[in-house]
């Protein structure tokens, strides 16, 4: 009985799969408004990092994520450069039950494409003419489990914002 039960374990393990077919740049944006008179002045930045994550189901077990980072750094009140990275994967992902898929696509796949996102970020940055930003690295699996957590209690407050029928 117990060697039956291990080989179910072993299939369910054996049908599990992850992945990368490819890593990609989507979509990258540069603004600089306010050279070249933004050059002279003194480099003391404000910098302001904001991370977005998509994920959609390509085909049979394919799913695309792309990690969006958008940098904004301005001097005093004026926009220095703005820089919108979208770093974009293909995964093959399967046997895996919906809450782990949603693990996988919301905090694994990003920190798979995070670094890309950061290298490309500080090579715009640079050939824009600024000193080199280098972005520290994100824990992408905190940021999700705030998330489901955020749902989670939106949920909550949903539910018990519904009306109820008294007869």
């Amino acid at each position: 009985m117990a060697e039956a039960s291990t080989n179910e374990e072993q299939g369910q393990e054996a049908q599990r799969q992850f992945q990368i077919q490819k890593i990609y740049l989507k979509d990258v944006s540069v603004e600089t408004p306010n050279s070249p008179q933004i050059f002279q002045g003194e480099w003391k930045p404000d910098v302001n990092v904001q991370l977005g994550n998509a994920a959609k189901t390509i085909g049979e077990n394919v799913h695309e994520v792309v990690t969006t980072v958008t940098v904004t750094v301005k001097l005093d009140d004026k926009t220095a450069y703005l820089i919108e990275v979208h770093q974009a994967g293909i995964f093959t992902i399967a046997g895996l039950s919906q809450q782990e898929l949603g693990h996988m696509v919301g905090s694994y796949c990003p920190t798979i494409l995070f670094p890309y996102a950061r290298e490309a970020i500080s090579d715009l940055v640079v050939k824009a003419g600024f000193p080199q930003l280098l972005l520290a690295p994100v824990n992408f699996d905190a940021i999700y489990a705030q998330h489901q957590q955020q749902a989670q209690a939106q949920a909550k407050g949903e539910a018990q914002k519904e009306p109820t029928d008294v007869h």
